[in-house]
């Protein structure tokens, strides 16, 4: 959640982030907020005042003993129980201010950063990165090469598809199957069955389906390694006070799994109880930055979804994914997220998939981020693009509820760390895209790089 100093220095420039996030009444918000902050501070001062005269009264009474004016101590001490009485009404008066101050910010979402671009919705996210990557199998022994841009979602659809080299089909030519009848010709995901044992959105993969599975969870972990991420195994449920401090509470508890006779819920990705770790912690700042990694299940109830982006492996309730987390001082937080924007994109590289990198709008951005991009690979046969990945610096709004910080070397000062989390991979939408942009004649390909991972090359 914001901080208060940060409401009350630069309470334009917070009006001015909300309204870019498309937060209706922003300025209304702020004001109440810092109405609320008012009362308890003016209750604070009031109740220092009351202790200290309590104190000063307190004392009396046993220099009054001394003396044997015992008429006057008992006045002082009759004073001293009025005082008290005051105390806790003030007491509760600042305990109520805090309740409300916590629910007011709490409803308030982060601020994007300058650099997050105008807009209101999907379609106004800005294009960055166009990669229409194809193994060199596919294009004759060549790849194609890249495209940095600078514009709306709308704008490339309208206009720069048309213009730069076309997304192929697969290796062999000929019309491309979708995923889903891709996966019952070759006996690799049952969603019949899966609606038999749960229901909808819950697969089962079967033989190479799940051996695809289980190699891409394995690669994308290897990578992470690679890359310095120290992988961690947390529980797929957690309390509310993780929920919480991650920002999914209150904002998200309607998409969420909950037990409700343990008020536990599953997580919706492995950040929840990964950044949790950090809860309650004061970092030293030669620990940071602090790099995270986790495969998890993870489950997501997807209310309202509906049609075709609910078709197959595209939207489901219980996924695997593989989340990298880190930890950050605010002076290179920046830096830590160009570093894990080069991790996810050479993952897309290396499984030879099309891709695009979009910097999210205003008000396309979650409820808790200060920017984000997202990666979506093109699906061949579905004709869309496919998210993959959303990769995101929360700034301090996330540390603060978490009350997350870490120790200045130079002063011995605590200060609020910086958040930053993004899948490396989310699974089935990179399932679907392999699938349907790797079929050929002789079957499905498998990508380079995974192979060592399946044990076979293809898919037949």
């Amino acid at each position: 959640m914001l901080t208060l100093k940060l409401i009350n220095e630069e309470t334009q420039r917070v009006i001015r982030g909300l309204e870019k996030k498309h937060f209706q009444g922003a300025a209304e918000a702020i004001a109440a907020v810092q109405a609320t902050d008012k009362k308890r501070r003016e209750a604070q001062q009031q109740l220092d005042n009351l202790l200290a005269e309590s104190k000063k009264k307190a004392a009396e009474i046993g220099a009054l003993m001394k003396q044997g004016l015992r008429d006057q101590a008992d006045q002082a001490k009759a004073v001293v129980a009025e005082l008290k009485e005051k105390a806790k009404d003030l007491e509760a008066a600042m305990d109520e201010a805090q309740r409300q101050l916590t629910e007011q910010l709490c409803q308030i979402p982060n601020i994007p950063y300058d650099e997050v671009p105008e807009g209101a919705a999907a379609e106004d996210n800005v294009v960055v990165k166009y990669r229409p990557t194809l193994a060199p199998s596919r294009q004759g022994g060549e790849t194609c090469g890249e495209w940095n841009l600078n514009l709306t979602v709308a704008e490339f659809n309208a206009q720069c598809a048309a213009q730069l080299p076309s997304l192929t089909g697969g290796v062999g030519g000929g019309s491309s199957l979708p995923h889903w009848e891709l996966a019952k010709k070759y006996n690799l995901i049952d969603f019949d069955l899966g609606v038999k044992i749960t229901g909808a959105g819950f697969p089962v993969y079967i033989g190479k389906g799940a051996q695809l599975q289980r190699a891409l969870i394995n690669f994308f972990l290897a990578e992470a390694n690679k890359a310095g991420y120290t992988e961690i195994m947390p529980p797929t449920v957690v309390n509310a006070a993780s929920g919480y401090g991650t920002g999914q509470l209150p904002d998200k508890e309607g998409q969420m799994y909950h037990a409700e006779v343990d008020d536990f819920y599953l997580i919706p990705t492995a950040e929840v109880p990964v950044t949790n770790i950090y809860r309650d912690v004061i970092l030293d700042e030669k620990d940071l930055p602090i790099k995270n990694c986790a495969y998890t299940q993870c489950f997501r109830r997807e209310a309202g979804s509906y049609g075709k982006d609910v078709r197959g492996l595209n939207r489901l309730h219980e996924f695997s994914k593989i989340e990298i987390v880190r930890i950050d001082t605010p002076e290179h937080s920046r830096e830590s997220h160009k570093e894990m924007l080069a991790h996810v994109e050479g993952l897309l590289q290396k499984l030879e998939l099309p891709y695009r990198i979009l910097r999210l709008c205003g008000g396309d951005q979650s409820f808790t981020s200060a920017i984000c991009y997202d990666f979506e690979v093109y699906s061949e046969a579905q004709k869309r693009w496919l998210e993959v990945s959303s990769v995101s610096n929360f700034d301090t709004y996330q540390a603060n509820r978490l009350k997350c910080r870490y120790r200045r070397a130079a002063d011995k000062k605590t200060e609020l760390c910086h958040t930053l989390n993004g899948s490396a991979l989310a699974l089935p939408r990179i399932v679907a895209a392999l699938l349907e942009n790797n079929q050929c004649d002789a079957g499905i390909r498998i990508p380079a790089a995974l192979q060592p991972y399946t044990g076979f090359d293809i898919i037949d």
